[in-house]
């Protein structure tokens, strides 16, 4: 019997059917951040969950036993908002970034942009550069 692939894996679903998630402006705004992604990464993107672009990957242990994989960085882009996720307690670790970034909204581990209009593209890249070097040396 085969076994399930867990929702949250790596699949050959096309990015560009990902992207299309976002409308208008928004559409223009996830291809920037796909760029970004990749300049940082130094990975192509990879579809997740069928709609989260991820780009590398790493396994994760829990003290409870729980395993699995997960993007290095990833991001999902929506109709009315993009989704950026992040190392855990992301916006406790780097408070002096957060204050400069722009407006959002922030959760544990996802940073939450309604557009890119007004967010310090510079500020948003050393996000992302600081989540990627916490992750790989976690």
């Amino acid at each position: 019997m085969a076994t399930k692939q867990p929702a949250m894996s790596p699949s050959d679903f096309p990015i560009e059917e990902v992207l299309d998630r976002a409308t208008g402006p928004r559409r223009t705004e996830a291809e920037e951040l796909l760029t970004l992604f990749k300049e940082v990464s130094g990975k192509e993107p990879v579809v997740w969950a069928k709609r989260i672009l991820g780009f590398g990957e790493y396994t994760y242990r829990y003290e409870s036993g729980h395993e699995g994989r997960a993007p290095l960085l990833a991001f999902a882009p929506g109709p009315r908002q993009h989704t950026i996720y992040l190392n855990n307690d992301f916006s406790e670790h780097w408070p002096d970034l957060m204050e400069k970034l722009g407006k959002h909204r922030a959760s544990k581990v996802c940073l939450y942009l309604t557009r890119l209009t007004g967010i310090d593209r510079d500020v948003l890249r050393e996000l992302l550069e600081r989540s990627l070097a916490e992750t790989q040396t976690g």
